[in-house]
């Protein structure tokens, strides 16, 4: 009797065994071939997903950046422009007056004006003289405004900067 036991619980524990390794070979086939179609899927998606073309303009850079500060002036995605932040040392009519100088010529490098700003963003070390020099500003944009933040922040990335304006503006005049 102990022998037909001993026997039982052996072809028992063979059976268990053999089925154990089935399922997980069944389970770790199938758990590959899922992984392997979903990497295929998301590699598909990456090949057909459209690369963003870039055109930059940086002053005079022939590089077209900077890779000191690793910025450029401007960056052209579609009829889009991006122009980074134009600093000036003083807030009076003269430095605000100079400072939308630079931004209409960052504009010009792609044919575009102030008029096809729809962006800007302001930033300030102080918003009280940036609010009584403001005409300044707005002879620049001659009354068609763009959407507009104002920032009064406590220091800029250029030593001795008070404001510094950025903008984004959409070329709506692409036969230039």
């Amino acid at each position: 009797m102990k022998n037909l036991y001993h026997y039982n619980t052996l072809s028992f524990l063979r059976k268990t065994l053999a089925l154990f390794c089935c399922l997980t070979i069944l389970f770790l086939s199938n758990g590959c071939t899922t992984n392997s179609k979903t990497e295929k899927q998301e590699t598909k998606k990456e090949a057909q997903k459209p690369t963003v073309i870039k055109e930059k303009w940086h002053w005079d850079n022939p590089k077209k950046q900077s890779e000191n500060a690793g910025y450029a002036q401007v960056v052209k995605v579609g009829n889009t422009l991006y122009v980074s932040g134009i600093p000036a040392q003083e807030i009076s009519p003269e430095g605000i007056t100079k400072l939308y100088d630079a931004i209409k010529r960052c504009l010009n490098a792609f044919g575009a004006s102030p008029k096809d700003i729809v962006k800007e963003t302001l930033y300030t070390t102080d918003i009280e003289a940036m609010k009584k020099n403001n005409d300044a500003r707005k002879q620049f944009y001659k009354g068609d405004y763009p959407a507009a933040s104002w920032v009064e922040i406590s220091r800029l990335y250029q030593p001795g900067a008070k404001i510094e304006v950025d903008v984004i503006a959409e070329i709506t005049d692409t036969t230039k």
